[in-house]
């Protein structure tokens, strides 16, 4: 199974108000996927979402494979269950 595949056998991705954080799963080649957090606040600043997290699912889809790429490269650093995403592991914002 290829990794778009196993991308559609994970739980949806979700906004944990209490904590103010997007929590969602990627998936990984040859490895169980694995739990990551983005901050409300990460997700307001890099990808303009609504202050109040109630776009973030909806943001991340739309971000999907940029974020995704970012746990990647954190875990291939070394980081390990939950990746919690700085806005230093994403692209730089587009100017504009």
């Amino acid at each position: 199974m290829n990794e778009s595949e196993l991308a559609g056998l994970l739980p949806a991705p979700w906004f944990h108000p209490d904590s103010g954080g997007l929590r969602f799963w990627v998936a990984l080649p040859e490895a169980p996927p694995i739990g990551a957090i983005l901050s409300r606040q990460l997700l307001q600043y890099r990808y303009n979402a609504q202050s109040d997290g109630s776009d973030a699912v909806a943001t991340y889809e739309a971000n999907r494979g940029e974020i995704d790429a970012a746990v990647k490269q954190r875990v291939g650093g070394g980081s390990i269950e939950p990746v919690m995403l700085r806005e230093n592991d994403l692209p730089p914002r587009p100017r504009g």
